[in-house]
């Protein structure tokens, strides 16, 4: 069995997903839990993460490189922005060393941008790994999520990018707003979503007034759960295609996230005459962290 070389760690707001890897960023092993920056105090990350090793049978001469909200200035140890544009070469050789952890610990920078000010953290490990898959990639990378992110990437740096919070709307709306009730049976309806990105993409300025049409529609129309929620996401997405249309018009987008929404996101590209190609998020980030943790050894050396 191969030795570990060393452990990656996606440590985000709600979870952590952690993998022993080695000498030529194999998995060994993996783990994670629903221990994120949110449920954590700044000494407790030392415990979860050692109480994690521990189980897999990670010696204690083993570094690890983490990306995402642990380098938050209220996760545990902030690992200050670099300023974009910026090269994602510099990710590793930016990662500040946890001077209080019980091992070798790095975490990665964000990025952030002045004008418009805007922020990321772990969305540039996963642009990171894009770049160490595809070295020569210029264009635009859409990251979906609860709050997607749409970057500009050329000559391997992150040039500009744009926030949006489409997937915290979705979850508003759908669980905690009037229009709750109207989904609470879930399901899926494809027509409902592809009439709704249409709708959206034709005229953005009607989304709000149509939010509510999704709860009237099914007091006074019989409108099923299944259309209600499709109509609600294909709304939101297909406004939030209008909002950063300069990222992705005339462009082929390539999508990093969870695959469901990714193909939701796919389609409603495709349905405003746009191409997108998915990468699998797991991989990216992954590739991400492998190749920070090269560039510290290298600034090391």
């Amino acid at each position: 069995m191969s030795k570990a070389s060393f452990v990656a760690v996606d440590w985000g707001t709600t979870s952590f997903r952690l993998w022993v890897m080695d000498e030529g960023a194999n998995i060994l092993a993996t783990t994670s839990g629903p221990y994120g920056m949110s449920r954590l105090k700044p000494d407790e990350y030392d415990r979860v993460l050692e109480d994690s090793l521990l189980k897999l049978n990670v010696a204690q001469d083993i570094p690890v490189i983490i990306s995402g909200m642990a380098g938050a200035a209220q996760g545990w140890c902030e690992a200050p922005y670099l300023l974009a544009p910026t090269q994602l070469d510099d990710l590793g050789p930016g990662a500040v060393k946890v001077t209080c952890a019980s091992r070798e610990v790095r975490i990665l920078p964000g990025v952030k941008q002045l004008s418009p000010a805007n922020v990321m953290r772990g969305e540039e490990t996963q642009i990171a790994g894009l770049l160490g898959q595809h070295p020569d990639f210029d264009g635009i990378a859409c990251l979906p999520g609860t709050h997607t992110k749409w970057v500009h990437i050329k000559n391997r740096a992150i040039v500009a990018f744009e926030t949006c919070l489409t997937g915290e709307q979705f979850a508003f709306f759908s669980e905690t707003s009037v229009l709750s009730h109207s989904m609470a049976d879930g399901g899926w309806d494809e027509n409902a979503f592809e009439s709704a990105v249409r709708s959206a993409i034709k005229d953005p300025l009607s989304v709000p007034r149509r939010l509510f049409a999704i709860r009237a529609e099914m007091l006074v129309a019989q409108q099923s759960s299944a259309q209600a929620r499709a109509t609600l996401s294909g709304l939101l997405i297909g406004q939030e295609l209008m909002s950063v249309l300069q990222y992705w018009r005339g462009q082929d987008v390539t999508l990093i996230g969870a695959t469901t929404l990714c193909d939701l996101y796919s389609k409603a590209l495709a349905l405003a005459g746009a191409a997108a190609s998915i990468r699998d998020v797991t991989a990216m980030t992954l590739a991400g962290l492998s190749a920070a943790h090269q560039q510290g050894q290298h600034a090391d050396a």
